[in-house]
């Protein structure tokens, strides 16, 4: 009996031509493979047989193959339970305020910005400034001698001189002196959450803040 060579070959030994035409776009099952490696076996050419390696190696590529396959559905599903979950994590913080180190506040009508200033040691003449979109300094705040942490501070809107700044957006930066030098600390601003945008593949969840616009959710310091 001669050797088969391929496929092709043992399909047409076998009578089933046929169904080559019918399934050759469909993918093999372990059971399918299962029984044509039983069936190449039985019909290999006595004077030449597989040997062991070469069973082992068609064995070892096709659960190669098969654990992929099913490696890629399990990604698949866990991917799906992920969003699904980020879903329902994004839901819960629409109304919440966040912190987050962005640098800039929204003023509100009638309303007020808050934040925190943090300090890696104590520090002294730490204080708050707020500057308008030209860069022009509106309002500063005086808060003394820190310890180390984080300081709270809040802006009612009042100005240096008196008046009520109009609603919008401001800068808010800080400083502060340690060992006779002036150094930076770093700032948090609150903001609402208004909404959030779900990310696609790959791509990270987004918070929408009130008079902000979007901030990744991975920039969110603490949740309140």
């Amino acid at each position: 009996m001669s050797a088969i060579t391929n496929e092709s070959d043992l399909y047409s030994t076998l009578g089933l031509a046929r169904e080559i035409e019918q399934t050759k776009d469909k993918q093999l099952a372990l059971e399918d493979f299962l029984e044509l490696m039983v069936t190449e076996l039985t019909h290999q050419d006595p004077f030449k047989p597989m040997e062991n390696s070469e069973l082992a190696t068609q064995i070892s590529q096709f659960a190669t193959v098969s654990g992929i396959d099913e490696l890629n559905s399990s990604f698949s599903d866990l991917s799906g339970n992920l969003l699904s979950d980020q879903a329902l994590q994004a839901a819960n913080l629409v109304g919440h305020d966040v912190l987050a180190p962005i640098g800039t506040g929204y003023l509100p009508t009638g309303g007020s910005v808050e934040g925190m200033v943090g300090l890696y040691s104590p520090a002294s003449n730490v204080t708050v400034r707020i500057t308008n979109s030209a860069g022009a300094l509106v309002r500063e705040i005086s808060l003394g001698t820190q310890p180390k942490g984080e300081i709270a501070f809040s802006w009612d809107g009042m100005t240096n001189d008196g008046t009520y700044a109009p609603p919008g957006q401001y800068q808010i930066s800080a400083d502060a002196t340690q060992d006779g030098e002036s150094i930076v600390p770093y700032t948090l601003i609150k903001a609402k959450v208004n909404s959030v945008s779900l990310g696609g593949a790959g791509q990270e969840m987004a918070l929408n803040l009130e008079g902000l616009g979007p901030i990744s959710f991975n920039d969110v310091a603490e949740i309140h």
